[in-house]
Parts: C-alpha cells; sequence; structure tokens
C-alpha cells in the first residue's frame, strides 16, 4: 500500500512557473516508478512524467517537454514536478501516482496501482 499526496498547485499567470511536489508513504518509496499525469475538463486523463524507480531515467509528453522537470528524491519520499514556461493550455488537475518500477507502459494511467488526490493548476492569460 502506497498513499501519495500532491501539494503546490495554484494559480499562476501564463509564463510563470510551480513546482508540484507529491509525497508518499505506506511502503519504501524507492520501490515504485512514479508519473504524474493531469486531466482538464472535458477530456481524458492524459499523460505528463514519468521517472523510474532509480531516478536516472524519464520521460515526457511531448506537450511538455523542455517545459517541465520530474525528479524526485527518495529520502524525503517525494516526487516533484517543475513547471515552467506555463501556458493555459496547462490548466488541469494533476495527479501523481506510483507503479512497480519495472515493465512497461509507463504513459499508460492503467499500469498504474496507487493515485493521489490531485491538484489543480490552473494557467491564466
Amino acid at each position: 500500500q502506497v498513499q501519495l499526496v500532491e501539494s503546490g498547485g495554484g494559480l499562476v499567470q501564463a509564463g510563470g512557473s510551480l513546482r508540484l511536489s507529491c509525497t508518499a508513504s505506506g511502503r519504501t518509496f524507492s520501490s515504485y516508478a512514479m508519473g504524474w499525469f493531469r486531466q482538464a475538463p472535458g477530456k481524458e486523463r492524459e499523460f505528463v512524467a514519468h521517472i523510474t524507480w532509480r531516478g536516472t531515467i524519464t520521460y515526457y509528453a511531448d506537450s511538455v517537454k523542455d517545459r517541465f522537470t520530474i525528479s524526485r528524491d527518495n529520502a524525503k519520499n517525494t516526487v516533484y514536478l517543475q513547471m515552467n514556461s506555463l501556458k493555459p493550455e496547462d490548466t488541469a488537475v494533476y495527479y501523481c501516482a506510483a507503479r512497480v518500477s519495472s515493465g512497461s507502459g509507463y504513459a499508460k494511467s492503467d499500469t498504474y496501482e496507487y493515485w493521489g488526490q490531485g491538484t489543480q493548476v490552473t494557467v491564466s492569460s
């Protein structure tokens, strides 16, 4: 069992930055790979970023690549999503998720076993 709690969402103007955090408890954090997903009103949940259990390999959706950075601090049981150059189309509820570190399908939400409650990110023009 893993419990995930996101924080750091809020309102920001276009071009600004936010840093999301997701803190895990209940299991050894380093045993899991972590992902960030987002869901905007009326749209399907979409993949944003993924980081392996060791933290040396990352993946990003094309829409956020070179603007967002995923990282983790296993000593603090925390994964981060640094979001720079935010655009209005980044507005969504952002979720962190955990999965067993091995296997394919890092961009598929149904491969993640544990999910946080989500945090709202709103980017205004």
